[in-house]
């Protein structure tokens, strides 16, 4: 984990409460790419029952999210939330992120889930509402978890070597009056 200091100009980091606003909209706004892949998939597998292959649909999803998360950060660090909520990825100098550094943040930032995931299963959780309570709290901790950090990053952004900045865009000139 690098704990040195942004680089001189850099951009603001945004509050962990515009952060998680944009986590929850970019939930809101998965929800039809995950109901257009779904579709597509139980038309390409001749699907006709929700829990027929089912882990092959979770792999599936897992893969479309990945495609959709490495396409929007690599190619100007904001998926659609993002700009809606003016946050941007960067690399730690403020740099465009690769795809490769993309894929790694995609696949790191499933520790958001991981720990309540697991917990709820060892467990023996069966209800909704208390996974769904169980996920809710391990998310905020999670989210906590970025006081920590010198630059309030969180624990995925500070090992792949990127970090979320408030971005406004450039707004075009106005142009001329006669």
């Amino acid at each position: 984990m690098s704990a040195a200091a942004p680089p001189a100009g850099a951009a603001a980091t945004p509050g962990i409460a515009r952060r998680l606003a944009s986590f929850v909209y970019e939930g809101v706004l998965l929800f039809g790419v995950v109901m257009i892949a779904g579709y597509l998939y139980s038309s390409l597998t001749q699907q006709r029952h929700a829990l027929e292959g089912r882990g092959g649909l979770m792999a599936f999803l897992f893969v479309v999210l990945a495609i959709y998360f490495v396409w929007f950060w690599s190619h100007g660090g904001q998926t659609v939330a993002m700009k809606a909520w003016h946050v941007r990825l960067v690399t730690a100098d403020g740099g465009p992120v690769s795809q490769l550094r993309a894929l790694a943040r995609y696949l790191l930032s499933w520790v958001w889930f991981l720990p309540a995931l697991a917990t709820a299963h060892f467990a023996g959780l069966k209800s909704s509402l208390a996974v769904f309570t169980l996920m809710t709290v391990g998310v905020l901790a999670y989210a906590a978890l970025a006081w920590l950090h010198p630059q309030r990053q969180f624990w995925h952004d500070a090992v792949c070597g990127t970090r979320l900045v408030h971005w406004n865009p450039p707004r075009p000139p106005k142009p001329a009056q006669r």
